[in-house]
């Protein structure tokens, strides 16, 4: 079994997990890891949203997959379009990380204790807009590179702080390094953000039996939920969306959050139902949010794909 993943220490370690959950149930299949360098990856001089809408993180794992160059890839799923090629499919997806975002300062400050007009380095407009309605006087700076790139430029004095998901660095043994947890009703994660994703070829039907062993029903119900609301409003990398959604037995609960870049108007809403009625679910807190009156600042954000996050 040949598995593609991105080149860094987190993807890598991310491969880890599915490898290790595949040998656990598959023990003698002999597994051989492909790191493959991706267009975000590679031009890390220019800004995420400077590189096209969606899926600057998994556009050459898919092509590697078509090209059956390698059997199945992993990917953050947060980094994975709501639009996969038709020719493959999300085969399973795994337990989930906590999803929530994290500030690292040097410091241990927390958002609110940040000196004023601080520098909060993000390269995730959805971030920056959150927060700027909490803070009007922080200037949100552009930052690319992996975690350990981003945690030396704040020891650098790039900026003041920093902004990652805190599934990444619990995966990576860096918890230390976390000054605050954002609660998802102030800073509302990224669709599918904290969870592992193993795509494959649609019709490769010997592989798709045997990772079935790897899936999480509750989480599948809320990455569902989460990205049928992404889908409905069309969001990608440069739209400000976030959207959380919690199974709890049968029972499905999922916020959804629509900002503007500047922090002015953020619309946050609540929707659930029964876990059966995933997708449905994430479309009706679309429409709700859409309906009461998200819909212009939705289509504006659509048309400002700016080169960077901070001022020219």
């Amino acid at each position: 079994m040949r598995v593609g993943t991105r080149a860094s220490k987190l993807a890598r370690r991310q491969t880890d997990i599915v490898v290790e959950r595949i040998k656990l149930h598959f023990p003698d299949l002999a597994i051989e890891v492909i790191p493959l360098t991706t267009r975000g990856d590679s031009q890390r001089d220019r800004p995420i949203a400077d590189l096209g809408a969606t899926g600057v993180f998994v556009k050459e794992l898919e092509e590697a997959l078509l090209a059956h160059e390698v059997d199945l890839v992993v990917h953050s799923l947060k980094d994975l379009p709501t639009d996969i090629p038709g020719k493959l499919t999300l085969a399973a997806v795994l337990q989930r990380e906590d999803p929530r975002d994290v500030l690292v300062t040097r410091d241990g400050l927390t958002f609110e204790q940040l000196p004023p007009n601080a520098r909060v380095a993000t390269s995730s407009r959805r971030r920056a807009a959150q927060l700027a309605e909490i803070r009007k006087d922080i200037t949100f700076i552009d930052i690319r590179g992996n975690i350990d790139t981003r945690l030396r430029k704040l020891d650098e004095d790039f900026c003041e702080a920093t902004l990652l998901a805190h599934a990444g660095l619990l995966r990576l043994g860096l918890t230390e390094k976390v000054s605050q947890i954002f609660d998802p009703s102030v800073l509302t994660p990224a669709a599918g953000q904290g969870a592992l994703a193993v795509e494959c070829r649609a019709d490769d039907l010997s592989l798709l039996e045997k990772l079935v062993h790897l899936e999480d029903r509750n989480v599948r119900a809320e990455i569902t939920c989460e990205r049928s609301f992404l889908y409905e409003l069309g969001g990608g990398c440069s739209v400000p969306i976030g959207v959380l959604a919690h199974a709890d037995g049968d029972k499905l609960e999922v916020t959804g959050c629509i900002a503007a870049l500047d922090g002015k108007q953020v619309y946050r809403m609540q929707h659930e139902g029964n876990l059966s009625a995933a997708s449905l679910i994430g479309k009706e807190l679309a429409m709700k949010m859409l309906d009461s009156g998200a819909r212009p600042l939705v289509d504006e954000l659509k048309l400002t794909v700016p080169n960077k996050i901070s001022p020219p």
